[in-house]
């Protein structure tokens, strides 16, 4: 195991959690690949262990208790399932609850993809993202989104059955949303960040930021990942 596991950091009573860094274990097994992200992650998170094969990680993550772990699909040890088989080992652990997973792969065939997704991670970015990239990616799934990039989002949406061109029938929730919302609405249940889709339909941030208020308080639900959720189960993307 590359570092020996340490209770998480206690906080202040009177520091607000907002402030507090993101706790971060990257598992990978490439020690280079490793030494290289954390000096290139922003100062918000706080890199307390990291792990190379799955043994190692199912070993350490539940120790730790990270609010994020950097997951890579191929791994050594284990079954041989890899970054997959570690979410299925971790699933049922209470310890790790609260704990998101976010696949960071060179990989970005289709069938990695899914698996890891089926098996638990709430995202899936290739390594051709920058520090920048993942260090935002990491602090937008601690607060419950899906990150992925447009095409491999669209390997998901294939995956559990809404492939191009289907077309869902309107529902009574759907109704309750205007054309412009149901554009935005489609748009972050694939992954697109708020700059995106304002750049996409020529909206300011601002706008597209109460447009997804609306379609959450319209459709009752409390993050991204329930929209990504609701969007999928109606073959609406």
């Amino acid at each position: 195991m590359t570092e020996s596991p340490t209770p998480p950091a206690s906080l202040d009573p009177g520091s607000s959690n907002e402030a507090a860094p993101v706790r971060v274990v990257i598992v990978d097994d490439h020690q280079i690949f490793r030494t290289g992200l954390r000096a290139e992650l922003g100062s918000v998170l706080d890199v307390v262990g990291e792990a190379a094969t799955v043994d190692e990680a199912v070993a350490l993550i539940p120790a730790l208790r990270p609010d994020v772990v950097l997951l890579d699909v191929h791994l050594p040890g284990g079954a041989g399932g890899g970054g997959a088989e570690v979410l299925r080992q971790l699933a049922t652990r209470p310890e790790v609850r609260d704990t998101r997973f976010l696949a960071l792969s060179v990989s970005d065939a289709a069938d990695d993809v899914v698996s890891v997704i089926r098996a638990g991670a709430r995202g899936y970015l290739t390594k051709t993202a920058s520090g920048s990239e993942v260090t935002a990616a990491v602090e937008r799934v601690r607060d419950g989104d899906a990150v992925f990039s447009p095409r491999l989002a669209g390997f998901v949406l294939d995956a559990f059955g809404t492939g191009s061109g289907e077309t869902a029938a309107a529902d009574d929730e759907l109704d309750r949303l205007s054309a412009r919302e149901q554009e935005v609405m489609r748009m972050i249940a694939r992954g697109y960040a708020y700059k995106e889709v304002a750049a996409e339909l020529f909206l300011s941030v601002k706008t597209v930021e109460t447009h997804v208020s609306n379609v959450l308080r319209k459709l009752q639900l409390s993050n991204r990942h329930e929209l990504t959720a609701w969007a999928l189960t109606r073959r609406l993307l």
